[in-house]
């Protein structure tokens, strides 16, 4: 649990997460290195220097003449009056190895008053000897390691230029890997982006796993288009001989024989659109998705369609397969207003995503029959009445394939506005 919740914390990108792991390791060593050594070996060096100090202080009390040995020990002792003495101990807030030095110096001498340590140069002590109010001066040197901040400096300064020099050796072992992730997302939204393997011995095998992946799944869509359009063109040749045969009937006979070739006709028109939709994979191109949208609806009132434009948020212009949209945005109008008496076409654009929504105020679609009703050539009889119009079941698949070439997702949902089917078809940007 506390794993999980730190994971909100955690950086998600690849590079954030690598500085993470170089950087946390060198800050945790040289805080080691600073709790340790720093406060053990300076801490040991100002007790010892000052232990000395004091011994030499108290030396030069004990004697006859206490100046004249100070002087000769290189440190001033002198009386002073009381208007003297500071009110209390003076140290810099920062200066943590004066609490040692004023700690040591109160442990090894006798009735002292105050302590002042205001800079790195002078240390005073204040201390009483039969009545009298002696000033000591002591220089920093004697009670402390001189710049103990060196340490520190140099220990920040070489630790930071090992991790730039890391970060930029790191920095290329995951170069390969950011640029196959790339070449996989774009692969994703239909984009066939240059890769070639580069990098560490694992990340070419699975740059090499991904290229060979591409080819296989472009194959394997190149096939199933193939079959498809030869299938639906090869059909074409029959039923027009049907049709010439047919016209050689009388009418009672050959009008329930034509309305079947038209069922047929319009069946392999289907494929060939479910097959173009495989096919149209060449280079995005930027698109105004409210133009496209207003284009689409303008077209489907002329045709007498009960179509109309609803709400449009943001404007620009992004990377898109105009023809495939157009299509997509086309077949879900078709259902709409099969399945509906109005339709509504929304476009929503963020700087975050493309939403294109098309509402009706049909039956609608029930919840769990959602996931079935993009599938290919899947009919919902009882959500769809197929008597007021027919389909083959490839309209709600031909958009889901569409937004799924762009890196989108269509989604199923009611309406809240016209009380029917609510189709979005959501295009990250």
């Amino acid at each position: 649990m506390a794993f999980e919740g730190l994971k909100r914390y955690m950086p998600r990108g690849i590079y954030g997460r690598a500085a993470l792991i170089l950087v946390l390791p060198v800050v945790t060593l040289q805080l080691v290195i600073s709790i340790v050594f720093i406060q053990r070996h300076f801490e040991d060096v100002a007790v010892q220097l000052t232990t000395d100090s004091a011994r030499a202080v108290s030396y030069a009390l004990s004697i006859d003449d206490p100046e004249a040995a100070a002087s000769a020990l290189d440190f001033s002792l002198r009386p002073v009056d009381e208007e003297a003495l500071p009110d209390q101990d003076l140290r810099r807030w920062y200066d943590f190895s004066a609490l040692v030095v004023m700690r040591t110096l109160r442990e090894r001498l006798q009735n002292v008053e105050r302590i002042a340590i205001p800079d790195d140069s002078r240390v005073w002590i204040y201390l009483r000897r039969e009545g009298q109010l002696f000033e000591v001066a002591l220089k920093r040197g004697r009670v402390a390691a001189s710049n103990p901040h060196q340490l520190l400096v140099h220990m920040v300064f070489f630790g930071a230029l090992t991790t730039v020099i890391a970060y930029l050796y790191l920095r290329n072992q995951l170069r390969p890997i950011t640029r196959l992730a790339h070449a996989a997302q774009a692969f994703g939204r239909g984009r066939h982006v240059p890769y070639t393997p580069g990098g560490a011995v694992e990340v070419r095998t699975a740059g090499h796993a991904f290229l060979d992946m591409r080819a296989r799944i472009e194959r394997q869509i190149e096939q199933r288009t193939m079959m498809l359009s030869g299938i639906s063109h090869d059909l074409r040749t029959p039923l027009t001989r049907l049709r010439l045969g047919l016209s050689l009937l009388d009418d009672d006979e050959r009008e329930p024989l034509e309305r079947d070739v038209d069922e047929m006709q319009r069946l392999i028109d289907a494929f060939l659109d479910f097959a173009r939709g495989d096919a149209e994979t060449g280079p995005a191109e930027p698109v105004d998705p409210v133009a496209l949208a207003s284009c689409v609806v303008d077209d489907a009132r002329r045709a007498g369609q009960p179509v109309e434009l609803g709400v449009t948020e943001g404007q620009g212009v992004l990377p898109l397969r105009s023809a495939a949209i157009r299509r997509a945005i086309e077949n879900l109008v078709t259902n709409a207003v099969r399945y509906g008496t109005r339709c509504r076409v929304s476009v929503r654009l963020t700087e975050r995503s493309l939403r294109i929504r098309v509402e009706d105020d049909g039956p609608g679609i029930p919840p769990e029959d959602r996931p079935e009703a993009v599938r290919p050539f899947v009919r919902l009889d009882p959500a769809r009445n197929q008597d007021r119009g027919s389909g083959v079941g490839l309209g709600l698949a031909i958009a889901a394939d569409v937004a799924r070439a762009h890196g989108g997702v269509l989604r199923l949902t009611d309406s809240a506005t016209l009380g029917g089917l609510c189709v979005d078809i959501v295009i990250g940007r």
